[in-house]
């Protein structure tokens, strides 16, 4: 685990473009792979939520959604609940350690967990710790995404500590630059059928 300071903060507004030359992509990539529909009512939280993009874009995709940022950094958590601000009480902004375990029970019953460049802080004990508690958490139709930088053999072997976690269904839905979009599925949201492109229902 490495500390993650105001500085660091800065740092990553200041090279997240050069960093993650396909964030927009990734952000897309992301809600895209959520297998509910745009009028669907959801429960959301996201780990790590940084400026507030991913959350910022899952809110408008899904008009009828309910989303909790959660960031260790004071300025970002400023940033998100600015950027939030026009979607009123569907989006809550909150403090967390994602090494601590006094946030888990936020989990409980959520649809859809999503972090994006969050998790790589955890060793890989705790990312394993953290995945069976999702698993055990997330409503019987929830989804847990993930992105972040990997190599291809490390993607297997986040797949595989899914698995092991409890979800029937993982998969690796984007892999771009050294980025991947991976996660695992509830069975009731593996057998979902993906909403059609362009629908609005």
């Amino acid at each position: 685990m490495t500390s993650w300071t105001e500085d660091d903060a800065a740092t990553f507004r200041a090279i997240a473009a050069v960093a993650v030359p396909r964030r927009q992509d990734m952000i897309a990539a992301l809600v895209s792979a959520a297998p509910f529909g745009a009028g669907d009512e959801l429960n959301i939280l996201d780990l790590g939520s940084g400026e507030g993009l991913l959350a910022e874009a899952l809110l408008t995709h899904f008009p009828r959604a309910e989303l909790t940022a959660l960031d260790g950094s004071e300025s970002m958590r400023r940033e998100i609940s600015a950027r939030l601000a026009r979607f009123g009480a569907r989006a809550r902004v909150a403090a967390f350690d994602v090494a601590a375990l006094d946030w888990w029970d936020a989990m409980f019953g959520v649809d859809l967990v999503v972090s994006s460049l969050c998790l790589h802080h955890l060793n890989d004990a705790k990312k394993q710790y953290l995945y069976k508690a999702v698993a055990d958490r997330l409503s019987p139709r929830g989804l847990f995404l993930i992105a972040d930088r990997l190599e291809r053999q490390q993607l297997l072997h986040h797949l595989v500590w899914l698995k092991h976690a409890g979800f029937p269904v993982v998969d690796c839905f984007w892999l771009r630059d050294r980025h991947a979009i991976f996660g695992g599925l509830t069975q009731t949201a593996a057998s979902a059928p993906p909403p059609l492109a362009g629908s609005s229902t």
